[in-house]
């Protein structure tokens, strides 16, 4: 994605993330914070130093530029640079940037090749419109939390940014469609991207099943209603294993491995939905073989059975796990501020044209002279804008 540019206008998750994406294949990502109010991801989780760690994954591969957007001096300097990018993305509630003159109808009268992308939790229409939105918003109306959980539990919202990620993704895969599509046209256009709808979509087939059945589906814990054995199980050096049956076989060889071969032999036991039905019997015994042994040697017999299976792990684990380290997922990023840092590799490989991190979130405005002055802002111009507050 080299000589793309993006500029970043959102807060938080979804709509920086899914820039963060496209820098990660060499897009020039242009970060616009506000002078005063930096993204809040800056103060998310823990610090070092005073240093926010969860900017360093979300801002990397991006230049920091201050602006404030609510004065006209900012709003005319936003437009300019939009006249030099291909994609803005922006998650104010709706009716902000048109509020600051800053709407679609100005940017594109500049730009008619740009591409919006406006990331909010609700979309642009609609009733909730205006609406704070969040991801655990979005996780709570999608249905995510209402089968998450213990049956007799309550509804289980995750304890991280499920739908704002895969909001993320979804809007890197909506501005990679969108730009394909000006390079038949030539012409850009907006991305309305509500967060509700990408986590509904990877719920699966529920709306399908309601229509169709009237079917509700229900918490069920770790288990599943379409195939077992499906369940966490304790060792017996007091860790956790996975295990998933997806496919028939699977799932006879982990019966024989766990001494009840009997149980394949059980009419119910020949397809997933029938299975599920006895799952207690067919966790007892998995989960009485699995309590004997240490979760190393639980892994390694599965593996031995050609089995499915899969250790809990916390993040101490992926940072040691040997598959994670063939692949390159976790690396070691230089960083001014920290000397050096370890975060999640970009998302994929690609054979021909790979991506990378060229840098680790820079601290706020960095990058404010370098950017403004490419648009040809003198020192001394620079200087009056920042005394006004303009940056």
């Amino acid at each position: 994605m080299a000589g793309l540019r993006v500029l970043d206008l959102a807060t938080l998750f979804a709509g920086p993330l899914a820039a963060t994406m496209l820098g990660d294949f060499g897009a020039e990502v242009i970060k616009i914070e506000h002078p005063r109010r930096p993204d809040p991801s800056r103060g998310h989780g823990p610090s070092k130093d005073g240093v926010g760690l969860w900017w360093k994954l979300l801002g990397r591969n991006k230049s920091t530029v201050t602006l404030d957007l609510s004065a006209p001096e900012g709003q005319d300097l936003l437009v300019r640079l939009a006249e030099t990018a291909d994609v803005v993305i922006e998650n104010f509630r709706p009716g902000t940037l048109e509020r600051w003159n800053l709407g679609y109808d100005r940017l594109s009268a500049a730009n008619p090749g740009l591409v919006l992308a406006r990331v909010t939790g609700f979309g642009q229409t609609g009733p909730y419109s205006r609406r704070p939105g969040f991801g655990t918003l979005a996780e709570a109306m999608s249905g995510f939390a209402a089968i998450t959980g213990e049956p007799d539990g309550p509804p289980t919202l995750p304890p991280f940014g499920l739908a704002d990620s895969i909001a993320a993704l979804t809007t890197a895969y909506a501005v990679m469609t969108a730009l394909a599509g000006r390079d038949r046209t030539g012409t850009g256009q907006v991305i309305d991207m509500a967060i509700i709808e990408p986590i509904l979509t990877v719920l699966g087939p529920q709306p399908l099943w309601y229509d169709q059945l009237g079917h509700v589906q229900p918490r069920t814990g770790n288990r599943s209603a379409n195939n077992a054995p499906r369940n966490t199980y304790r060792t017996s050096d007091d860790k956790w294993v996975a295990v998933s049956t997806s496919s028939q076989n699977i799932a006879e060889r982990v019966m024989r491995l766990v001494g009840r071969p009997e149980l394949v032999d059980q009419e119910w036991f020949g397809s997933g939905a029938t299975r599920a039905l006895h799952a207690d019997e067919l966790d007892e015994a998995v989960g009485a073989w699995v309590a004997l042994r240490t979760r190393e040697e639980v892994v390694a017999a599965f593996e031995a059975a050609q089995a499915a299976v899969a250790p809990v792990y916390d993040v101490t684990d992926v940072m040691r796990d040997p598959q994670y380290a063939a692949l390159g997922s976790i690396t070691e990023v230089k960083d001014d501020e920290l000397g050096s840092v370890k975060m999640q590799n970009v998302l994929f490989r690609l054979s021909r044209t790979p991506g990378g991190i060229r840098w680790a979130g820079r601290p706020h405005g960095a990058d404010t002279d370098s950017v403004l002055g490419g648009l040809g802002l003198a020192d001394e111009e620079l200087a009056g804008l920042r005394e006004r507050g303009v940056l």
